[in-house]
């Protein structure tokens, strides 16, 4: 975990639901209230966020108590309990929401994700996520990928280079964004993989007779060109299949023994799963 980034994400979900007080909790519980509550789950998949709501609550109040019964990654059904947690009932109350919005959505990430690498099991592929996630909260969803057992493509703009269709076009053709992006590079003493993508076999020509990449992604071939243009790479880049890739096709893309697979449905098209926090009066 990157407590740094975890804990200002953390704190801003916080002010932005708290904001100056949890009134319905502060008006109706008494001050010295202490409570227990049990994380329910409610639907199959796999859980994540259990490492974020304990360090939620520890943020809010360390004096919360948290007992573990099952770990992120963990295969989970419909009356399992996932934790519990004890202390002030109103500290209980006013994480409860973030807590279970946070872990909703991870864990339908995590699923999803888990679901396509299983798919593409015993493959040399690599599944991978994109930059195609909530604005905020993009290290969380990552994570998820992660927990479901996929590998993240960059985090942002500005660890690896990726020369996409417009920078390609932006920059007069791919010869002309290859050799700056190098000179770029090298003028500013930064040290970064470069990734172009191609979207036929012309293209895919003009990256190889200029080369200084380190990886190709091909965008938008079906299988069987993918597999072609695996050919004429031979190996001398990293590759990637990306456009489309759903999970009806995703063994056939597999099967062409790309490296990597990208698939941004992993981070916008999923379902979470449905958990609650139920509550249990202490004296």
């Amino acid at each position: 975990m990157d407590f740094e980034t975890v804990d200002q994400i953390i704190k801003n979900a916080l002010k932005e639901d708290i904001g100056p007080g949890d009134y319905s909790s502060l008006a109706s519980v008494p001050k010295n209230a202490v409570g227990k509550a049990k994380l329910l789950v409610k639907d199959e998949g796999i859980i994540a966020g259990i490492d974020l709501a304990k360090r939620i609550m520890e943020l809010h109040d360390p004096n919360l108590q948290m007992e573990i019964f099952i770990e992120d990654g963990s295969k989970v059904k419909p009356g399992d309990i996932a934790f519990t947690v004890e202390g002030s009932s109103i500290s209980i109350l006013s994480t409860e929401r973030l807590m279970l919005n946070f872990m909703q959505r991870m864990s339908g990430i995590a699923t999803l994700t888990n679901k396509y690498v299983q798919l593409i099991e015993g493959s040399k592929t690599k599944l991978l996520d994109t930059r195609k996630t909530t604005p905020g909260i993009r290290y969380m969803e990552k994570w998820a990928v992660r927990i479901g057992g996929g590998y993240n493509h960059r985090y942002a703009l500005y660890d690896m280079i990726m020369l996409k269709d417009n920078h390609i076009d932006y920059a007069g053709g791919i010869k002309q964004a290859i050799e700056k992006t190098n000179q770029y590079l090298k003028e500013n003493n930064l040290d970064l993989k470069i990734e172009i993508e191609v979207r036929d076999f012309d293209e895919l020509n003009q990256v190889l007779k200029v080369g200084q990449v380190d990886r190709i992604m091909l965008d938008n071939f079906t299988p069987s060109q993918l597999k072609e243009a695996l050919t004429l790479i031979n190996g001398q880049y990293e590759t990637e299949a990306s456009g489309g890739i759903t999970e009806v096709t995703l063994k056939d893309y597999a099967a062409t023994n790309v490296d990597y697979i990208s698939v941004g449905a992993l981070t916008h098209s999923f379902k979470s799963l449905d958990m609650s926090l139920k509550a249990d009066f202490k004296k």
